[in-house]
């Protein structure tokens, strides 16, 4: 089975093959750095973690792009409002930097707590605006521009395309809810890419330009760090899905003026929102929930990894402590049966490379792989993790083998489960036998080593010897 993805850009799941054999190129909206990420943020960046982890194991080479947004955000996504940064900076007496940089940390710190690998980049938007400087002169140059009040604009009514990934048209605002406000547009879709002093007298960073001093509009970042590492097509582009009518929308507008490419980015990956009795969690209500308040009120952030698995990334997920207790009853279960089997079986699993499973071991880790390939099936993943540690025709060896095998894409900690209730003092134990067997030979006691080889093997112990070390197994 080949992997398939709901490509938003084609509203239905599509065969993914990458523009180069072997190798995928992949872009995922990172966090705008003026607060602490809430645990919805936090579910497009375990989405994007699981998409990652299934490339890799399928065998493809990702390079996975991620920005910081630290200058150009507005409180509206539509050109309406402060800007963010400034927002928050002002209302903590700090500099836009100095807040930009305490939450890109503390949104790493949350995302290594969810075991959510680091992207192979990570640029900040600060750092990149001779790069989008660069793409508003090619989008200038191509005849999409037009300057009016201090500021540039994008004109969508010159982009035929506009409009797709939400299966609008251009000029048509079904969207657009508050620009009416800017009497600079011509048309109520159209959008910055560069404002000048004339927008905030009190913009905190701001940039020579052939436009003007000022900076850039917030949905040019992307584009420009986008094409500056991946190249000017790649393979997927992903986010929240309240991302799709106005922020990725401008994205192609801009990126295919600029470039002259169609498709820009081939495959666009939505997760849904996480809801709460109230809707949509946000920052902007002033009440929202983190990964530490998770922490605080007695969870492991990986019982919020399983919740999220829990659920397929394009389906709501409503959260609720109750929901939550649920997935930490069910990672605690599993916890148990780890260490169950880990009491059980020798170390041969964790002692060297994973064995090539066969027979029910096998079909179990095939099934596991299609429901990755089924569009990132995350419920469908877990059980089958659930189902070979439970299945009683496989081997304690087979299962934690295989469950160590699909943790590297789940990632909920199976191999500290193991080593945590494996025996306890009695793995340790017979660990330092092993051990003082070893320098026992070395020293060329052989009595000595005999002994403890018959020892471990009258507590149903047997030692096997092998280019890889000194293995052992329960009779």
């Amino acid at each position: 089975m080949a992997l398939t993805l709901f490509n938003t850009l084609k509203r239905e799941p599509q065969i993914f093959e990458p523009l180069t054999p072997g190798k995928v190129g992949f872009y995922g909206c990172g966090p705008t750095v003026y607060n602490n990420a809430h645990i919805g943020n936090l579910r497009a960046y375990v989405t994007h973690d699981l998409l990652v982890k299934t490339l890799r194991r399928l065998g493809f080479e990702v390079t996975h792009v991620m920005n910081i947004t630290d200058v150009g955000h507005l409180t509206g996504d539509d050109d309406f409002g402060d800007d963010k940064m400034v927002k928050s900076a002002g209302e903590r007496g700090k500099s836009v930097l100095e807040v930009a940089n305490y939450y890109t940390e503390a949104f790493f710190k949350d995302t290594e707590r969810l075991r959510i690998d680091r992207p192979t980049v990570v640029c900040r938007a600060t750092e990149h605006i001779a790069d989008m400087i660069e793409l508003i002169r090619r989008i200038e140059a191509a005849g999409f521009t037009y300057a009016a009040g201090g500021n540039l604009y994008y004109d969508v009514g010159k982009f035929p395309h506009y409009g797709e990934l939400t299966l609008s048209r251009s000029g048509d605002s079904p969207v657009r809810s508050r620009t009416g406000q800017d009497e600079n547009k011509r048309n109520p879709q159209d959008f910055v890419l560069w404002f000048t002093k004339s927008k905030f007298e009190r913009q905190a960073l701001t940039w020579d330009s052939p436009w003007g001093r000022g900076y850039p509009g917030w949905h040019l970042e992307c584009s420009a760090m986008s094409i500056k590492y991946l190249g000017e097509q790649f393979d997927i582009h992903a986010g929240g899905i309240d991302h799709v009518p106005i922020h990725h929308t401008n994205e192609i507008a801009q990126s295919e003026a600029a470039t002259g490419k169609r498709p820009w980015v081939r495959f666009w990956l939505h997760n849904e929102f996480l809801v709460i009795d109230k809707g949509k969690m946000s920052k902007s209500s002033g009440e929202f929930l983190t990964l530490q308040s998770l922490v605080d009120a007695g969870y492991d952030p990986l019982d919020y990894r399983y919740f999220l698995l829990g659920a397929h990334y394009r389906s709501q997920l409503q959260f609720s402590y109750e929901a939550l207790d649920g997935a930490r009853n069910a990672r605690r279960s599993l916890r148990d049966r780890i260490r169950f089997l880990a009491k059980r079986a020798s170390p041969v699993w964790m002692n060297r490379d994973v064995p090539d499973p066969d027979g029910k071991a096998l079909q179990y880790r095939e099934a596991f792989n299609r429901a990755l390939e089924d569009d990132l099936s995350g419920p469908r993943a877990l059980a089958e993790l659930w189902g070979i540690l439970r299945d009683p025709e496989v081997t304690a060896e087979e299962a934690l083998a295989s469950a160590l095998d699909m943790d590297r894409v789940l990632s909920l900690g199976v191999r500290e489960m193991a080593l945590e209730g494996g025996g306890g003092g009695e793995r340790e134990e017979i660990e330092a036998l092993i051990a003082e067997r070893g320098a026992a030979k070395k020293a060329r006691d052989f009595t000595r080593a005999d002994a403890i080889r018959d020892a471990l093997k009258a507590r149903g112990i047997v030692l096997e010897d092998g280019k890889d070390g000194t293995l052992w197994r329960r009779l």
